[in-house]
């Protein structure tokens, strides 16, 4: 049980591209000397801030939906897309129709997106794969499996390279928005809700920070490719047009994808039922 204190919040942070531009917000803003920052996988994170050694975080969709009765989420701030993500794909050597019955590896850090693509392959393709997990690595996924779920870094640097090493990508945002015409919400913030129900002025403390931090982001995408791709495989350009491509917003439509994702996943079992989604009063 979490008890409120006058310790920092103990927040987590995905150590993937996709989040970078929430991170640098909030090593220009200083809001990182008001949190404990935990920077790690975003599997490690999901089970941190079910288990309450978080207190807030991003937590990936289907885990959210899994434990939605013991967390809150924070409006207008997600990962996700409206069309192609460039970050979560199934790459494959063969026609997805030819898929049935074959090995698809999956991603060991992706669970909204290899729940996605197995209800995609499922309804839209009509397959039926033999599905493994394995660490995401497309060069050793390829040589044990037809195809492979990917995301983060991994799958961004497969939608650039991927063809020309004679693979199929398919974008999974892209393939969920030609799917249902709704955004895919693949990641959220949330607060254990015993935490935000006796630290509210905290939640709204840390809310606020994230949405500045992402808004400075956006405002100087560019700054902000230029600065990671000193550091990272992709140029600047590459980078910018990412962070450009994707959601951090959830919105009404946003909201209406997760709803749909989850009335989907409860479908299968995946999840134990249709989920609404509760807010922190921020």
């Amino acid at each position: 049980m979490t008890e409120p204190s006058n310790a920092r919040p103990r927040v987590g942070h995905i150590q993937f591209l996709n989040c970078l531009p929430i991170y640098w917000g909030l090593v220009n803003s200083g809001a990182l000397l008001d949190l404990e920052l935990t920077k790690d996988t975003p599997d490690n994170l999901n089970r941190m801030l079910v288990d309450g050694h978080l207190d807030i975080g991003p937590i990936s969709l289907v885990e959210y939906l899994r434990n939605a009765d013991e967390l809150v989420l924070l409006p207008d701030i997600a990962v996700g897309s409206d069309g192609p993500v460039l970050s979560v794909d199934l790459v494959s050597q063969r026609p997805l129709s030819e898929l049935d019955g074959r090995r698809v590896a999956l991603g060991s850090t992706s669970r909204t997106s290899v729940l996605l693509a197995q209800m995609w392959l499922r309804e839209v393709h009509s397959v039926e794969p033999e599905y493994f997990t394995c660490p995401p690595d497309v060069n050793a996924m390829m040589l044990e499996a037809d195809a492979a779920v990917v995301i983060g870094d991994v799958a961004l640097r497969a939608t650039y390279e991927g063809e020309s090493r004679g693979l199929q990508v398919h974008d999974l945002g892209q393939a969920w928005r030609d799917w249902t015409g709704l955004p895919m919400v693949f990641a959220v913030w949330a607060a254990r809700r015993e935490f935000a129900e006796a630290n509210p002025g905290i939640v709204k403390d840390v809310h606020a920070a994230f949405i500045r931090s992402r808004d400075t982001a956006l405002a100087h995408v560019q700054q902000v490719a230029e600065r990671a791709a000193r550091w990272e495989i992709f140029d600047a350009a590459t980078l910018a047009n990412y962070f450009q491509t994707l959601d951090f917003s959830l919105g009404e439509r946003q909201i209406r994808g997760l709803v749909e994702f989850s009335r989907r996943a409860a479908a299968v079992g995946a999840v134990r039922g249709v989920v609404t989604p509760s807010f922190a009063p921020v």
